[in-house]
């Protein structure tokens, strides 16, 4: 039998030019940019990742976003969590894809926001900066004023039909809770703004990760659940010298022996905990991950990953939920298309649609 998972899919709409990357980073750069120019690093190191059936797609192309909804249906994907930038004072980027789909009803796919609350600086792209330290633009908290008109830039949103609701509340996640300024505060403003409007609430995820003790921290400050990254605990269970030593060593010297570089097979056997059992925690699934087209050879780097070791992967995490109810069985599939961070599901050149076929069959079909 299929395994029931309410399965979205986080969804990066840096695939389109925009004047501050275009005079940070050179006009018309965009995450392709990165991918094109990546180099493999040791042998048996797949680089440059090539796209599949989309091609070097923009996203400003409805029929690109038409195609990606087409593929991530098939897979059963239950819909994508766009990623939003809100800087505060009413400042925002990359944010004309997700207006178009959400001003022409097009594509007809279910969709959630998460807010990417962090500053951007330029060690985000590593390989291309020689002032990594330089902030390009800072994320800030006014105070109630941008709050109130954060929350109505969303609305919108949280009206549309296509919008994802757990408990009859629209989904809203936030990348780094515990850095939103005062979190209780930020909750009951958009709840009772939410309720004014007619919502029954704003039902709130915290993005957390890293070591075990603190996994709560934002249910601590009145968020409703926790979407629960183990990256940390399954690079450190994988092995300690790697996890541990190695960065130091690489950071230190620079040589490419020293990459911190996991097999992927061995990460998925250290990936879910008791943690991703409870009922308000949503676990994530990893289909790969090689953030070496951002960061070169100070990136981390998972190799080895199949459609065949990802469907072991996603057989371990439908055990995982199984118990919740159905309303909860949420799993974030970490990512749709960061082809930046090789962490990614869209059709490439190596598998075709290996990974979204995996889906399909431990998801759609019986």
């Amino acid at each position: 039998m299929k395994g029931f998972a309410r399965v979205i899919a986080f969804y990066l709409p840096q695939f389109h030019s925009i004047p501050e990357n275009d005079e940070w980073w050179g006009k018309g750069f965009t995450e392709w940019t990165n991918v094109r120019s990546a180099k493999p690093l040791f042998r048996g190191h797949v680089q440059p990742k090539i796209p599949g059936e989309l091609g070097y797609y923009n996203l400003l192309d409805p029929e690109i976003r038409e195609r990606q909804a087409d593929l991530a249906r098939y897979a059963g994907i239950e819909g994508f969590c766009y990623w939003h930038y809100w800087f505060g004072n009413g400042k925002q980027l990359l944010e004309k894809p997700f207006d178009e789909v959400l001003s022409t009803g097009k594509p007809d796919y279910p969709f959630c926001l998460g807010w990417a609350n962090h500053t951007w600086s330029r060690k985000t792209w590593t390989k291309f900066s020689k002032n990594q330290n330089s902030i390009l633009i800072e994320q800030e908290y006014p105070g109630d004023e941008d709050i109130i008109a954060h929350f109505n830039k969303v609305l919108p949103a949280f009206k549309d039909p296509r919008y994802i609701t757990v408990d009859s509340k629209p989904l809203f996640l936030i990348w780094d809770p515990m850095h939103l300024k005062d979190q209780e505060h930020f909750i009951t403003m958009w709840n009772e703004l939410a309720k004014q409007n007619g919502l029954s609430g704003i039902h709130f995820v915290g993005l957390k990760g890293g070591p075990i003790k603190g996994w709560d921290s934002p249910l601590s400050v009145g968020f409703d659940a926790v979407c629960w990254e183990n990256f940390w605990m399954a690079e450190y269970r994988t092995s300690f010298i790697k996890s541990r030593i190695f960065p130091r060593l690489q950071q230190y010297f620079n040589t490419p022996f020293l990459l911190k570089k996991y097999q992927y097979k061995d990460l998925i056997k250290h990936y879910f905990t008791d943690i991703d059992s409870i009922e308000n925690v949503y676990p994530t699934i990893l289909p790969n991950y090689d953030r070496s087209p951002r960061g070169g050879k100070k990136a981390v780097i998972y190799y080895g990953s199949t459609p065949e070791l990802f469907q072991d992967h996603v057989s371990q995490a439908l055990k995982v939920i199984e118990n919740k109810n159905d309303e909860h069985k949420i799993l974030f599939l970490r990512s749709w298309n960061e082809w930046g961070e090789g962490n990614y599901i869209e059709p490439d050149e190596e598998f075709g649609r290996g990974y979204l076929d995996v889906l399909h069959k431990l998801i759609v079909s019986e």
